[in-house]
């Protein structure tokens, strides 16, 4: 996984001051390949209830501008889809198959 300890603890932050408590943030893409160079970091979030289309935009756009806060503006791709909810987007089908949980937020 080629996120250092610092990116992590922003993404572990974001988090927290955005969603609801027992959502997922995951890590696909090409940040997980240690081989690779460069490349955004790509994260689907599932938070732990379902949003209104209102609410997802908003939590969306918060958590990425808590990230650009806390790490600069960097390429960063944030996808929501609510835990448990069937999406039949091959992206989120994708990124559910080949991710690795960073953080779940505590509650």
């Amino acid at each position: 996984m080629r996120l250092n300890p610092t990116e992590i603890a922003a993404i572990e932050r974001a988090a927290r001051e955005t969603f609801a408590p027992r959502s997922t943030v995951r890590l696909f893409g090409s940040r997980l390949d240690d081989s690779r160079r460069g490349g955004d970091i790509d994260l689907l979030v599932e938070p732990s209830a379902p949003l209104s289309p209102q609410e997802l935009v908003e939590q969306r756009h918060r958590f990425i501008a808590r990230l650009y806060r806390l790490l600069g503006e960097r390429r960063i791709d944030v996808l929501i889809a609510p835990a448990g909810v069937p999406d039949d987007r091959p992206i989120i089908r994708v990124a559910r198959r080949d991710s690795r949980v960073l953080t779940r937020v505590p509650g």
